[in-house]
This record gives structure tokens, sequence and C-alpha cells, in this order.
């Protein structure tokens, strides 16, 4: 059996399987592409009987034709970071293989076509789980190169860390005056349950049709082929791990729907951000080293002492004010007041922000003791409403462009949307609607 080859397997439990032989990591097990799209492992010793077929189920298919630009259409740039969203199947060998140029992305998506004059450019191809400040930079820079000579710009990003990234440039952009929308898919497009094409169409027909010119994010809004959702881009958070509606506004509501048909909703009043200066760029500090916190039973005092050559933490507690175990009450939780000295002595050198690990609600600090005792330890974010991602990202940012006594002070004020005045719930929307 070789790859790339179509192959029929009969199981020594007289299970049939028809499919393209991919290349797999163990020499011991066979992986198929079946017809249906998804990809099944059999183990070389559970094969009865096997029959080769010679040649692919499918034709690779080729975009033959030039595209022509359409003066009547906006034109939108699609720039590639990585994710499932801008692969497809090769039929030659049956793995699902990235297509980046303009005609592959037609070709895949050809509805785009009638959506929007479509560019494409590479900037990286890797998963999202390993990208890192320097890499916000580099997609920062090449929007700032190419923005002018287009309408908008849809940013290809895999979906685990989105919500960052989306986030991230949306702190660095200064000035925007056009709309960077994050695309991602949660099942890539060899499956059939793939949310990879409504998502980038609904993303296009947001920018070709709205005059929105900020970051933000589209994604589906239901598990269903419906209608995506526009999200704000400090006000998101990934909540599943494989469902296509994983992406929920924190804290906040939608901006607005996209449905399948191209109608689009405006779910809150929208005006459109007026810049007198031009688009500036405030990176991050590639070096700076921000790390998370997180409050659990049985916690030890030297946990905390990892922190010490950090440049700024933010301290995931429980409950409404964000707290930690620093309440000596009995001989059993003596080390709490250990853990007390080191966060003080923590958030006297370096800024260290308090976030929830509920996924809703605000910071309160006021209401229990604990949460007094962290304020006079000095820990910060009273009253905040940003999930940990978000206040990850703004510290980082925040420290990158300030003097960390400045970062401090603008730690609770609002820059792009990721501080609300008063907490709005998805669940109140749904109900209206």
């Amino acid at each position: 059996m070789k790859e790339g080859e179509t192959t029929e397997i009969l199981t020594k439990d007289n299970q049939k399987f028809k499919g393209i032989i991919l290349p797999s990591p163990d020499k011991n097990t066979i992986i198929l592409k079946l017809e249906s799209g998804y990809n099944i492992g059999i183990k070389n010793n559970n094969i009865k009987t096997y029959t080769s077929l010679g040649k692919p189920l499918l034709k690779e298919k080729k975009q033959t034709h030039k595209i022509e630009h359409n003066k009547n259409l906006k034109t939108i740039l699609i720039l590639h970071t990585g994710g499932t969203i801008s692969s497809r199947v090769s039929y030659k060998t049956g793995a699902v293989s990235p297509g980046f140029s303009p005609e592959d992305i037609l070709q895949m998506f050809p509805e785009l076509k009638n959506k929007a004059n479509i560019k494409s450019k590479l900037v990286g191809n890797m998963f999202s789980e390993d990208i890192r400040f320097s890499h916000y930079n580099k997609i920062a820079r090449e929007i700032e190169k190419e923005i002018k000579n287009v309408d908008g710009i849809i940013v290809t990003h895999g979906t685990d860390n989105l919500s960052l990234g989306a986030c991230a440039l949306s702190f660095i952009l200064e000035n925007l005056n056009k709309p960077v929308i994050f695309v991602g898919s949660q099942r890539s497009s060899d499956r059939p349950s793939t949310d990879a094409a409504l998502n980038l169409i609904a993303a296009a027909n947001f920018i070709a049709k709205t005059e929105f010119n900020e970051v933000a994010i589209c994604m589906h809004s239901r598990s269903t082929d419906e209608k995506c959702y526009i999200l704000p881009a400090c006000k998101t958070k990934k909540l599943h791990t494989s469902r296509r509606d994983a992406f929920r506004a924190v804290n906040s509501i939608p901006i607005a729907e996209v449905l399948k048909n191209g109608n689009i909703n405006f779910l809150k009043e929208y005006k459109k951000k007026e810049h007198e200066e031009k688009l500036k760029l405030k990176l991050f500090n590639e070096k700076l080293k921000i790390g998370i916190l997180k409050a659990h039973p049985n916690m030890f005092a030297f946990e905390i002492k990892n922190y010490q050559k950090f440049d700024g933490i933010v301290a995931e507690g429980t409950g409404i004010a964000g707290n930690f175990p620093i309440n000596a009450v009995d001989k059993e939780t003596r080390e709490h007041q250990k853990i007390y000295n080191e966060l003080k002595k923590l958030a006297n050198k370096i800024p260290v922000i308090a976030s929830s690990n509920c996924v809703f609600g605000r910071i309160n600090m006021n209401v229990y003791d604990t949460g007094r005792k962290m304020r006079q330890a000095g820990i910060l974010g009273n009253f905040s409403d940003m999930n940990t991602e978000t206040a990850f990202i703004k510290l980082a940012w925040l420290l990158s462009n300030c003097k960390k006594t400045e970062a401090k002070k603008l730690l609770m004020k609002n820059f792009r949307g990721e501080l609300a005045e008063r907490t709005e719930y998805e669940e109140d929307f749904i109900q209206e609607a």
C-alpha cells in the first residue's frame, strides 16, 4: 500500500473501508481519508485483506481562468497567519494542505468572487498555540504596509488563541480607519461539518457592506449554518474545544450578525470611528515576561516566588474578587500568610492585576475581607470586567509602551472597549431578539 493511492480495506471483524492512504506517524497504523472526508486509523494487525484501486477518488481541481478586478466591488486582502481555514484537501495524497493564492481562495470559496476583489498574502503558517508577541508585531507591520491599498483586511488565525490575536492587534493598531476582521475555523475544510466557508464569506460580506473600521472577530453564532457573529476583539473568549459556535462575547454582546443570505444586522448602535491622525503602531516589547498566576486549593508560597523575575502578572483568582488563599484561619492554613506576603512583595515590585476564574461578571474587591486584603497588598483591577486573556494582553501592551508606574495607572482606563461601564450579557440580547 502506497501513500496517495486509493485502497479498499477489509478488517478482521469484516468492516469494509475505502479511501486514500495518508502519511501515518505510526508504522503499525494505516491512515485512510474516507469518501466522507473523515480520516480513520486502522492497525496493520487488524487488516484481513486490502485491494488497491489505483487512482484517487476525486480529481484535483485547478483554477485556470484569470481573476479580473471588478471596480464596483471593494478590495479585501486576506492575510494568512495559520489555522485550518485556508487549508484544502489534496486528492493526490488525501492530506489537507494550505492554499494561499487568490486563485486558491476563490477555488475553495467561489462565493467570494461576488462579494469583493480578493487579494491574498502569506504572513506565516503556524499553530496559534505557538504565537509570541513578535508574531503580533509582524502581523501589525503587514497590515500597516497593505491597508492603504485595500478597503479591509481579513486575518486568518488558528482558533486556540484567535481571541488573543484579535485583542493584541486591536491595541497595537492606533487610529485604525479600516476594518480588520479575524477569522478562524473550528473544523478543517476536509470535514463535511467545516465552518471555514461561512466564517470567511461572512467576514468578507461584512467588510463589503458596512463602514465598520475596527478590529473584530467573525465566527459561527450557532452550531448550525444560519449566521455568524461579528464579535468585539477585546471582549471575546473561546468557550468550547470543538463546537463551531465556540466563540462568545463575554460581559458584552456581539456587534452584528451576518446571515447566510448576506443580510447584516447590527445588534447595538454603531458609529464609525473618526481618526484625524494616521495609523500608528504601538507594538509589543518582545522580551517582556508576562505571567498568569492561577489560584487553586492547597497552594504554596513558592509558586509565587517563581514570578519574581517577571515584568507583570495577571492573578486569576476565584469568585467576585479574584480571591487568593491568603487567610490563615487555623493550623492547616498557616501557608496562606506566606502566600499573602509573597503576593504583596510581587505587587510592590511589578504590576499585578486581578481577574476571576468565573467567565462572566466583574471584579469587586470591596465585598469580602479577602478582596480588601488583596487591594491593601497592592493588587490592581478592582471593578475590572476584563477576562484573564484580555488583561494579559493589555498589561503586556501597556508595559511595552509606558513606564511601569504609568502602566499601573492606565490599567483601568478603557482604550479599545476592553472595559465596560455597564456589563452586557448575550443572554439578555437573545431573549430580546
